[in-house]
């Protein structure tokens, strides 16, 4: 298993039970695949550079978790298709 980052841009739309019970639902997409998760911060609201899908700001989440690579691409997929989710951005940590 390797080592990975996940940083998600969630709807300032969402209330703050609703972005834990997305990053549940993200943890247990990873759990679901055999994968470990280690820890998840919640950055809070920042202000974008740019307007995405029509929002000036967005909550931030990091999570880091551990995964097999061939399962890597189903996450990404099951993720893209959380309508809350804006923006995420999943890399490989270390070697």
């Amino acid at each position: 298993m390797n080592d990975y980052e996940l940083v998600a841009m969630i709807s300032p739309e969402a209330a703050e039970d609703e972005v834990s019970k997305i990053m549940d639902r993200v943890t247990e997409s990873i759990n679901s695949r055999g994968g470990a998760v280690g820890e998840v911060k919640n950055w809070g609201k920042r202000k974008l550079a740019y307007p995405v899908k029509k929002f000036m700001e967005a909550d931030y989440v990091l999570a880091r978790f551990k995964l097999m690579p061939k399962s890597v691409r189903e996450l990404e997929s099951e993720i893209g298709t959380f309508g809350d989710i804006l923006r995420y951005l999943v890399v490989k940590v270390g070697g």
